[in-house]
């Protein structure tokens, strides 16, 4: 039952019912109804500050994994630009201080067209993408530059290889041989001095006064050094590595000794005209895994091309051997 109040009318003397008017009860609805949602406004900010919603617990665990991808990325960066510093070191002293070039790559050539595609491709990204492309990108790079780094390492190792072959390659003459007027008889096939036939003779004979000193024409290791009754008297072998030998025949005097590690151009011997021998002279040969080759194109190191010409038209010549 709904409780009546009643007020005072000091005007009339009398008790009279009291009626509140329509428009002081909407401005206390309105009063109730602004309280409530301010107050629940203030509720569920609390609520929400102190238990996140699931979608949230996933935005705040998303921003963490963000956070610890961004400082790894960060770390992988730093590793990597020390790397790329490394390797451009190294590329400079490869190609611009041993090979005096400057190469250009490929992906030089397209750096342009390359930047805008990536413009592109990034602005088309949200942030998680972006993310996931900058890791896959780093990675890939990790994998070029290790292999890269293989690389340059076969490549310090093929240079040292070709010093050494080129140190065990013959690439002088035998002997001093200044005016190139030494050279008597050159390769292939020539008359044979003591059977007047003609045979295949596998070498250059180089004349000289008995006694004039005889060099190693490249690195090695002394084969032979001895007289074995062949034909080449004192002569001797060296074996050079890489498939090479050179023979030295005919000596008055041996220096070397079997065994003995030899440089270019350390004198082994002396000439001579001991063994199947005309004249006092040097016959030289040069092999490669066994089969003799033309001496006159390993003479590269001690001659101009003008003096190479000359020296290949001289030992072209068809004449008598001395050996």
């Amino acid at each position: 039952m709904k409780k009546i109040k009643y007020y005072y009318n000091t005007n009339t003397l009398r008790y009279e019912k009291l009626e509140t008017p329509l428009r002081v009860k909407l401005l206390r609805v309105l009063g109730f109804l602004s309280a409530s949602i301010v107050t629940a406004i203030i509720i569920v900010s609390i609520a929400y500050r102190l238990f996140p919603s699931t979608k949230e617990k996933i935005l705040i665990q998303q921003n963490e994994g963000l956070i610890q991808n961004y400082l790894a990325l960060d770390e992988q960066s730093k590793k990597l630009q020390q790397q790329l510093a490394q390797l451009e070191k190294r590329d400079n002293e490869v190609y611009r201080a041993i090979f005096e070039a400057n190469p250009i790559p490929d992906s030089a050539r397209e750096k342009e067209l390359q930047q805008q595609k990536e413009i592109q491709l990034v602005q088309g990204m949200n942030q998680f993408d972006l993310e996931s492309s900058i890791l896959k990108t780093l990675n890939n790079l990790n994998r070029r530059m290790s292999s890269q780094q293989k690389s340059y390492v076969q490549i310090g190792q093929f240079i040292k290889n070709k010093a050494e072959l080129l140190a065990c390659t013959p690439a002088i003459q035998p002997l001093s041989n200044k005016d190139l007027k030494r050279i008597a008889s050159g390769f292939g096939h020539r008359i044979d001095p003591v059977y007047k036939t003609v045979k295949f003779h596998a070498g250059l004979d180089f004349t000289a006064p008995q006694g004039t000193p005889i060099y190693a024409s490249a690195n090695g290791v002394i084969k032979t050094a001895a007289h074995l009754g062949t034909g080449y008297g004192n002569h001797v072998v060296i074996n050079h590595g890489y498939g090479y030998e050179t023979l030295y025949g005919h000596m008055f005097k041996i220096k070397a000794k079997p065994g003995q590690r030899i440089k270019r151009g350390e004198i082994i011997g002396y000439v001579g005209s001991t063994g199947k021998s005309t004249g006092p002279h040097c016959h030289y040969e040069v092999h490669k895994n066994g089969r003799p080759l033309d001496p006159v194109f390993f003479f590269y190191n001690d001659l101009t091309p003008e003096q190479f010409d000359r020296i290949v038209k001289m030992a072209s010549v068809s004449n008598q051997s001395f050996d």
